[in-house]
């Protein structure tokens, strides 16, 4: 099977290696393609902090050292540029025009922050677990249905934006869940919460990666997204991709067999490999799996 990685984070965000190691990485791993998709940086007049997106005054060089590496692998990896874009409802998202200019090859849109009501300050699902604890207790007064059904709403709201090519970890909320301490995996709020996304997400030009980060960091014991989602998205004949989300070059291809079979386990025999742009709309070949 060909294999490619999209989500790969680098020095230039949180990621711990250079460019050039981890397309030798990727390239030695057997790779077909790799695309860099650093996390986009947070609006300046946003009031958050964070030491994992990429600062503003990057963002052109990073852009410029992956095209250089295009030229550099030319013939032997294809090489693309892209971004993780989080969607902060009122404050960020994939279609913001200001990452139009960056001549990116795709984009991934990720929910990383919920945001609580009445103008609490947005916390991420997948920080520290503290820091989700005390996002519920605060943000939400506690309301533990109150938080999944805000997050699950934000991927929504993403898709329904759309202005991206791929779906990030979509249940990247279980990550501080693994013990639901949170919420429990099989209530009937939660799957239908699930279901109500995986109904807007269908029949879009989106694709779904299946993300092993959680697994390559020991973080969770399964994939993005896990084997009961999956099977909802294959009775909706949604697309899926295989990516390691890797912040190290030697996570290239993390348990890409773990997904492989998670997949065929929840039918899929197939999935999509990039193969560039024409105009806005994305291009994808389907191996078989």
């Amino acid at each position: 099977m060909k294999l490619s990685c999209l989500h790969t984070h680098t020095n230039f965000c949180d990621g711990r290696d250079d460019i050039d190691s981890i397309c030798k990485s990727a390239y030695g791993k057997g790779l077909v393609s790799l695309g860099f998709s650093a996390h986009a940086p947070l609006p300046k007049d946003s009031g958050l902090e964070s030491d994992w997106h990429i600062k503003n005054d990057k963002l052109y060089a990073y852009a410029k050292a992956v095209q250089k590496a295009k030229k550099t692998w030319e013939g032997r990896l294809t090489v693309y540029l892209g971004l993780e874009i989080d969607y902060i409802r009122g404050i960020m998202g994939p279609g913001d025009p200001f990452f139009k200019n960056l001549g990116l090859d795709y984009s991934i849109g990720s929910v990383h922050y919920v945001l609580p009501p009445k103008g609490a300050k947005p916390f991420t699902v997948d920080g520290p677990f503290e820091e989700a604890a005390e996002g519920i207790k605060k943000g939400f007064n506690g309301d533990k249905e109150a938080y999944v059904s805000a997050y699950w709403e934000a991927v929504s709201s993403m898709i329904d934006a759309g202005n991206f090519d791929i779906l990030g970890h979509i249940d990247l909320i279980k990550k501080n869940n693994q013990h639901e301490e949170f919420f429990s995996f099989s209530s009937e709020a939660y799957r239908n919460a699930a279901e109500g996304t995986l109904d807007r997400l269908t029949g879009t030009p989106i694709v779904a990666e299946v993300n092993t980060g959680g697994l390559i960091r020991g973080k969770t014991t399964d994939c993005y997204p896990s084997l009961s989602i999956l099977k909802m998205m294959k009775t909706r004949q949604i697309p899926v991709t295989i990516n390691a989300d890797a912040h190290r070059a030697e996570d290239i291809t993390g348990y890409y067999e773990t997904a492989r079979e998670t997949l065929k386990e929840a039918g899929y025999d197939t999935i999509q490999l990039f193969e560039g742009k024409s105009g806005k709309e994305a291009r994808w070949s389907t191996l078989p799996l």
